[in-house]
């Protein structure tokens, strides 16, 4: 008998070898009438499982002339000791365009730091903030030590906006020098995000009300680049309506996108028994005198142009939702909202980003709007992909 399983053993695995396979193509359609840059592709450990390889990190990509791209392995999860469980890469397409990669198992990837297109990091030395950024925009959000600072103490959740004016990566450098609130020429924080939700940040409405965390009191980096910055945030509970509900905001931004996506889990206390009686966020954007708002509710956005603080030009800031969460608009005396139905595990989904105009990233006000739209369009449609093996 032992014998026999012997032979069946060794047969197996000499068998192994032809169960993996080589390569793997991918097929890439943009289904859209209009280009779309930098485009990120996502392929899942499962779909990358006929490779043979389970450490993600050694996956490659190349394109149809067999030049290598930027790939990168993610965690999505947080888990098996931050084993990676997707690998993401970029590229361009045109309107309607087809394109064909080929992924292969190669060296483990090694990123030499001009090659971040987007990072981020908790920032205890600045009263534990956490800053993240791509090579369009930067953002920053508060953590507990800023509540009791002498200084300045602020009691927020806002999403807090940095102007760039360059692609490289620089919130490290900004923090070394401490003079982020001048223009140096590489851009710099004309925004008071305050005590409002600043760009993007998120609550509960009920009773006409909107209810909002405070400072976040935890941070994990599930991810930090090349190309995707990927963490969590963790929110104390606060309270809704008589009823303390804490939450976490999942947060992500791609290289070459001016849009952070956003996912957000509403968590009621472990005691509370019974159906929960909220059903509503509000997410928004910061009030600003003189501002204009265009609204459009078939694609889900809602765009806004506004002065500058200090004099330094013009932005645009912008909220993308899913028409089919969206449940109206409201505002109180802080904040223009946008309110989503949650969905069933009590979560919300949604993007919002900014553009400042001395950027140089768009042509003026008009060319912003068109991006958002078909943002929007873009996300009710993503690039179709499809993994095959090599025979």
């Amino acid at each position: 008998m032992k014998t026999i399983q012997k032979i069946l053993s060794a047969i197996s695995l000499a068998a192994l070898p032809t169960l993996c396979h080589a390569a793997l193509t991918v097929t890439a359609v943009n289904s859209l009438p209009f280009a779309r840059a930098s485009q990120t592709i996502e392929l899942s450990a499962q779909q990358l499982a006929p490779l043979g390889e389970t450490d993600l990190t050694k996956i490659h990509v190349q394109d149809a002339a067999g030049k290598e791209l930027l790939c990168q392995a993610v965690d999505t999860d947080f888990d098996d000791y931050h084993k990676p469980d997707m690998v993401i890469f970029q590229s361009n397409f045109a309107a309607g365009e087809s394109k064909k990669f080929t992924v292969i198992v190669g060296a483990k990837q090694i990123y030499t730091p001009d090659q971040f297109k987007a990072y981020g990091r908790f920032v205890r030395e600045r009263f534990d903030d956490f800053a993240w950024e791509n090579d369009r925009i930067a953002h920053r959000t508060y953590g507990t030590a800023l509540e009791t600072w002498q200084g300045e103490p602020l009691t927020s959740s806002a999403i807090d906006v940095w102007s760039k004016r360059v692609t490289r990566m620089v919130i490290d450098e900004w923090y070394m020098a401490d003079n982020y609130h001048a223009d140096t020429g590489e851009g710099m924080d004309d925004y008071s995000a305050g005590a409002t939700l600043g760009d993007g940040g998120d609550g509960l409405w009920l009773g006409d009300k909107l209810w909002q965390p405070k400072n976040f009191v935890n941070s994990r980096v599930l991810s930090a680049g090349p190309i995707r910055i990927l963490f969590e945030l963790d929110y104390e509970a606060y309270d809704v309506g008589g009823t303390p509900v804490s939450e976490t905001r999942r947060i992500s931004l791609d290289a070459g996108q001016n849009l952070d996506h956003y996912q957000v889990f509403y968590k009621p206390p472990t005691t509370f028994q019974g159906r929960i009686t909220w059903t509503t966020s509000a997410v928004g954007l910061k009030k600003v005198a003189g501002e204009k708002k265009d609204f459009n509710a078939d694609h889900g956005w809602l765009s806004i142009s506004e002065k500058m603080e200090k004099g330094q030009g013009m932005q645009g800031v912008a909220l993308v939702v899913d028409p089919k969460k969206f449940a109206g608009q409201a505002e109180d005396a802080k904040n223009n909202l946008l309110l989503l139905k949650t969905a069933p595990d009590n979560s919300v989904s949604y993007y919002a980003g900014f553009y400042w105009d001395r950027s140089g990233q768009f042509a003026d006000y008009a060319a912003w709007e068109k991006y958002v739209d078909e943002f929007a369009q873009g996300v009710a449609a993503p690039i179709q992909v499809t993994v095959t093996a090599d025979r």
